[in-house]
Formats: C-alpha cells, structure tokens, sequence
C-alpha cells in the first residue's frame, strides 16, 4: 500500500515536471509573441497616425495650389483683357494721329501751293480802270503775311499729331513688353504650381496605399496580441496561478515520499539512510525497483486546451 502511494508520487512527479517543462516553454513563447505584437501594434498605430497627418496636410496643400493658379489664371485674364483694350485703343490713337497728319500735310501743301502762286502773280497788263476804286491799285498777292501765320499753326499741328503718334507707339511697346515679361513669370510660376501638385498628389497616393495596408497590418497585429493574450489567459490557471510554486510541490512532495520511506522501514525493520540520499533509494530497496513497476504513463498534450483536471491532482 505504502509502495503504491510512492509510486502514485513518483508518477506525479514525472507528470508535473513534464507540464512545467511545457509550460515554462509555453509561457515563454506567448510572452515574446505578446511583446512582439504589441510593439508592432504600437509602431503600425503611429505609423497610421503620421500617415493620417500628412494625407491631410497634403490634401491642404493641393487645395491650395488648386487656389492659387485658379488666382493666376484669373489674374492673366484680366492683364490679358486690359492689353487687348489698351492695345485697341493705342492702335486706334495712332491711326488717327496719322490720318490727321496726313490731312494737315495735305492742307499745308494747298496752302504752300497757293500762296506761292498768289506772291508770283502780278496785277493785269492794263493799268486799272479809271474809276476803279483804290483797292485794285496793286496787283493781288493774297494774305501771304497772315498766311505764314497760318502755315506755323499748321506745322505746331502737324507736330503734335507726330508727336501724339511716336509716344502712343511707344506707350504700345512698352506695355506690350511688360504684358509678354508678366504673362511669362506668371505661367512660369503656374507650371511650377502644377508640378508641385502632381508630385505632392503622387505623394498622397502612396500615403494612401501605405495608410490602407497599415489598417490591415494593424487588424492582423491586434488579433493576434488579442489570440495570445488570451491564450496567457488559459495558461495562468495551470502554469501561473496555482498558488503554490512549482519548487515548493516539488519539496512537498519529496517529504511526503521521504515520510513514506520510514513508514515503510518501519514496517519492514530496516534502517534508512540519511535522508539526504534520493526519496526512492534505501536499504536493500532500489530506485529501479520503483521505476521497473508497471505503471500508468499519461502523456501531455502541449496545445492551449491542456485542463488541470486531466493531468493533476
């Protein structure tokens, strides 16, 4: 009677120090997989957090740009619109100011004609009647002294008319070279915008497929942390919360087969030795003699599912 329970022990034994080889390996496998997965947790949630961050700050951006070329297209319609208008006008000023020139180059050169033949002419070949009155005592020459005044007026005219044409032509080129220089800094500047948006969007859709795959790395991540969090759950029972340590069943139970060996000497009349000596070898009796008894063998199962019940008292 006394041997079976010995054996019962030595059994036992055998059985715990298998489960508790499985489940400082189980333990240890769940802890480094919980550690790994939470930090990978952490890191994919940052990661979606930054990601998150610079998608919006590239969407403010691109609005932007959106904004400020819609602004340059404005701004090049209206400078586009009032070149059209001044270049209408200036072309419309220089046209007459040449017509006008011509006219008065046209009065000048009748009135050039006129009074020439006027100083050339002379009175007729007969002398003027008797009765004639005093004006036709003289041949007629006209108003050639009045008409140098006139002719100066025409040539100040003419001279304004000039000068309203070379200065309306250079107001044209001049505002045409400054249209052609700021319509130029202009597009320059919206061909840089419009790279810049082609870039920063490139940049949102590779922010936004990262984004996506870090959602799905995260899912698998947390339910896998979830798996092994619960899988720690189901170990602490067996290998965690026993409330006795592994080492002090173990020095229970090599007094209790220790306390079963002077029982059994007593019975017997033998001597023991000291009890220093391994829990199963004394006297005459051996440890193999223990060890060589049929006995029942459980075998572990090192799954999640292993059950106190079924492998401990």
């Amino acid at each position: 009677m006394i041997k079976d329970l010995v054996y019962k022990l030595m059994e036992e034994a055998r059985e715990e120090a298998e489960h508790k080889g499985w489940c400082d390996t189980e333990l240890v496998t769940n802890q480094q997989t919980r550690q790994k997965k939470a930090a990978e947790v952490a890191e994919l949630t940052q990661q979606i957090e930054d990601l998150t961050a610079e998608i919006a700050a590239l969407t403010q951006d691109i609005e932007d740009l959106t904004a400020a070329i819609a602004e340059l297209d404005a701004a090049m319609a209206k400078a586009t619109a009032d070149r059209e208008a001044s270049k209408a006008k200036n072309t419309e000023t220089i046209a007459e100011a040449k017509e006008a020139q011509e006219a008065v180059e046209s009065a000048m050169a009748i009135l050039k004609e006129f009074y020439a033949k006027a100083s050339e002419a002379t009175a007729l070949t007969q002398g003027p009647a008797d009765d004639a009155p005093e004006t036709f005592g003289a041949p007629y020459k006209g108003m050639q002294t009045k008409g140098g005044g006139i002719m100066d007026f025409l040539e100040v005219i003419l001279s304004d008319f000039a000068r309203l044409q070379s200065e309306t032509e250079t107001a044209e080129a001049m505002e045409q070279e400054e249209y052609e220089r700021y319509m130029h800094e202009c597009n320059k500047d919206k061909a840089l915008k419009e790279n810049e948006i082609q870039h920063k969007e490139e940049r949102k859709t590779m922010c936004e497929t990262d984004y996506a795959k870090a959602r799905e790395e995260l899912r698998a991540a947390q339910a896998a942390l979830d798996a092994a969090v619960a899988y720690y759950e189901k170990l602490k029972p067996t290998c965690v919360d026993s409330g006795i340590t592994y080492e002090e069943r173990v020095k229970q139970r090599e007094e209790e087969i220790q306390s079963l060996k002077e029982a059994l000497a007593m019975l017997e009349g033998l001597e023991l030795p000291s009890v220093g000596k391994p829990a199963m070898k004394f006297n005459t009796y051996e440890e193999s003699e223990y060890e060589s008894k049929e006995t029942k063998t459980v075998k572990f199962e090192a799954s999640a599912e292993f059950s106190a019940s079924s492998s401990m008292r």
